[in-house]
């Protein structure tokens, strides 16, 4: 089994920057993609961003790119989202997500793929 824990989440204006942190811990942690999902009130859950393991490849949705980076510690078993210039629209639950059944260099975009879920964090974005 294993635990993935976000933080970082909080109510910012728009216009900030937030850092989304998610630390893994259980069974042998290694060789693991990670993605970050949304979820805002009433809509369906959507993909942001995905990280292999080697970092060789790297995913962002269309609304991320440019203002989100994912970066990991794999010695620290912690993937983060670095978010930028926030807008309303960003608000949502985040959630990460760890996949093991994918190479080492590679990710990918679904989370039907995704083995494990964190709780999720909330980011409110106020105009």
């Amino acid at each position: 089994q294993v635990r993935l824990v976000e933080s970082g989440g909080g109510l910012v204006q728009a216009g900030a920057s937030l850092r989304l942190s998610c630390a893994a811990s259980g069974r042998t942690v290694r060789g693991y993609a990670m993605g970050w999902f949304r979820q805002a009130p009433g809509k369906e859950r959507e993909f942001v961003a995905a990280r292999s393991w080697s970092g060789g490849s790297t995913y962002y949705a269309d609304s991320a790119k440019g203002r989100f980076t994912i970066s990991r510690d794999n010695a620290k078993n912690t993937v983060y989202l670095q978010m930028h210039s926030l807008k309303p629209e960003d608000t949502a639950v985040y959630y990460c997500a760890a996949d093991f059944r994918v190479p080492v260099n590679s990710a990918r975009v679904y989370g039907s793929a995704y083995d494990y879920w964190g709780q999720g964090t909330q980011v409110t974005v106020s105009s």
